[in-house]
């Protein structure tokens, strides 16, 4: 193997890695589907909830417990917001290289999630 084609992979890997944390900063900030919680409604479900534990079954208590345990993080996550600017920042200088090498296109880049204005600065245009 020469020592371009290991720069080569090693450039590929680096890519990938970088491409790979950017889309997964989007997916951990993707709005979820359905009515958006509030923290009012949280805490009326925890109420309901530590009601409910007092008469329910074993299983029922487990599934109750743990319901109430996912509502508590969720709320303790309200109002946090993730920076992704350093992850967008790599991705753009990465991007359309990476696109080009793997032959993904702007609309592929678009359904995961990708902005067009993300795209554009990093020189990925719809037209190729």
């Amino acid at each position: 193997m020469t020592d371009d084609h290991k720069a080569a992979l090693a450039r590929g890997r680096s890519e990938g890695r970088i491409v790979r944390d950017y889309l997964e900063t989007l997916r951990a900030t993707k709005p979820k589907r359905g009515r958006r919680r509030t923290v009012e409604t949280i805490d009326k479900r925890l109420a309901a909830i530590d009601a409910d534990l007092g008469v329910a079954d074993p299983l029922k208590e487990l599934k109750l417990l743990q319901e109430r345990r996912d509502l508590q993080a969720e709320r303790d996550d309200m109002g946090s917001t993730v920076d992704h600017t350093d992850a967008e920042a790599a991705f753009v200088q990465v991007a359309k290289g990476y696109g080009e090498r793997q032959g993904i296109s702007y609309t592929t880049w678009r359904d995961v999630g990708v902005e067009a204005a993300v795209l554009s600065r990093a020189g990925i245009s719809r037209s190729g």
